[in-house]
């Protein structure tokens, strides 16, 4: 009987877990860049009691929210084949990055406003850019193959930087490009940058 109490508790707690942290991601996609705990509670239907009991703080919110977005990055992202001509590469490389990055733009947004103060959020960010520097060495491999170690390195560094969310970021927020000419300008730069290869 004790069991069957504790699991239907374990089992609510998910529950509101979920549906504050879908919330949370809801808000954010509206251009809510920093949404009060009163506001995620009522959106999530929950109490504001229930979102506290769930989460000790907002920046731990962000921390759940950021480790969902990566799942779901997860389950958004599919491999180029490595075979393919180095163009077609660049190309299919440059396409998914720009859905990606447009898909976690919201959370990017808003986790750079709280990242200097939360750990577990600079973690998240880390995490996205080794995505990318592995997915750069996987797909790329041909050509980094082709240089010395430390051009490998740089090279793979500068592919990263370029695909990543803060190069994304001074396309589309700075700059104010859409995202059929941002796209255009990390394809360029990519293979500006992979034809130095042949240097």
């Amino acid at each position: 009987m004790v069991t069957a109490v504790t699991d239907g508790r374990t089992a609510r707690a998910e529950r509101t877990r979920r549906a504050v942290v879908e919330a949370h991601i809801e808000l954010l996609r509206a251009g809510m860049l920093k949404p009060t705990g009163a506001q995620v509670a009522e959106q999530a239907g929950v109490s504001l009691r229930a979102l506290w009991v769930n989460f000790s703080d907002l920046d731990t919110l962000m921390a759940f929210t950021g480790a969902e977005m990566l799942r779901r990055q997860d389950e958004l992202f599919v491999p180029v084949p490595p075979h393919l001509p180095l163009a077609e590469r660049i190309d299919g490389f440059c396409r998914q990055r720009a859905r990606l990055l447009e898909f976690a733009a919201p959370y990017a947004r808003a986790a750079i406003l709280r990242q200097q103060f939360s750990e577990e959020l600079r973690r998240h960010r880390l995490r996205h850019i080794a995505r990318v520097t592995d997915e750069v060495r996987i797909l790329f491999a041909r050509e980094l193959s082709a240089l010395d170690e430390r051009r490998r390195v740089r090279l793979v560094y500068a592919l990263g930087a370029a695909a990543t969310w803060g190069s994304w970021a001074v396309l589309r927020d700075e700059l104010q490009l859409g995202v059929d000419e941002a796209t255009a300008v990390l394809r360029q730069s990519v293979t500006c940058l992979l034809a130095c290869v042949a240097v």
